[in-house]
């Protein structure tokens, strides 16, 4: 069963030129302990997409699902979680206050124990208290994914989460993401990286504003 769905999603952008057309009716679905990855060439739209699947842009036209349910204007960490490109942690949070956010909104149980399973199978357990600005750019990205996988989602979308790792942390940002699949989330993930397709159930790409199968 499709758990993020989207029908006949179109974006335009202003531009001095006239108006910009990225999503020309993008059709998806995407099952629970689904891993899906997303490749297209820079500037295609993949990054647009994103923003209209998790509710921080609003579409043209069409409509996005979860669960069957139009998407709502805000919606839950639990419902539908997302890693940004910017990554967006909090700077006056620590890395363990910025994952243990949306498991404190959700009021959920044993925060302490998930923050640190998170940190710890990620690497990072030992800047748990040091804020943002005070780590490397690969280190907020991986504090971002594990916040984002922290109230365990139906729906996790994650724009290119290998872009600031070194080798060494590949393997465990990648574990994390088919294990998140694997509890039953419908996982999209976009990313240039060959190995994250490696690990994918499906590989789509977003090429004239539409996605399709890939190819190779």
């Amino acid at each position: 069963m499709s758990v993020l769905s989207a029908r006949g999603v179109t974006r335009a952008f202003d531009h001095p030129d006239g108006a910009v057309q990225v999503l020309r009716g993008v059709d998806l679905d995407v099952a629970a302990g689904e891993l899906v990855t997303v490749s297209g060439r820079s500037g295609s739209g993949k990054s647009a997409l994103f923003a209209v699947l998790c509710g921080f842009d609003t579409p043209d036209a069409g409509q996005v699902r979860i669960g069957g349910e139009p998407l709502p204007a805000v919606p839950a960490w639990a419902d539908c979680a997302v890693l940004p490109q910017a990554m967006g942690l909090a700077g006056e949070l620590t890395l363990a206050e910025n994952v243990a956010l949306p498991l404190r909104l959700a009021r959920r149980s044993g925060v302490a124990e998930r923050v640190a399973e998170l940190l710890g199978g990620l690497g990072i357990e030992q800047l748990a208290d040091r804020y943002p600005p005070e780590v490397s750019y690969g280190q907020q990205q991986r504090a971002a994914l594990a916040r984002a996988v922290a109230a365990r989602p139906r729906v996790l979308l994650a724009d290119e989460p290998t872009a600031h790792l070194d080798h060494g942390s590949v393997a465990a940002v990648l574990g994390l993401l088919r294990r998140t699949a694997e509890e039953g989330a419908a996982v999209l993930v976009a990313t240039h990286h060959d190995l994250v397709h490696e690990i994918a159930d499906r590989r789509l790409v977003l090429t004239g504003g539409r996605l399709a199968p890939a190819t190779a």
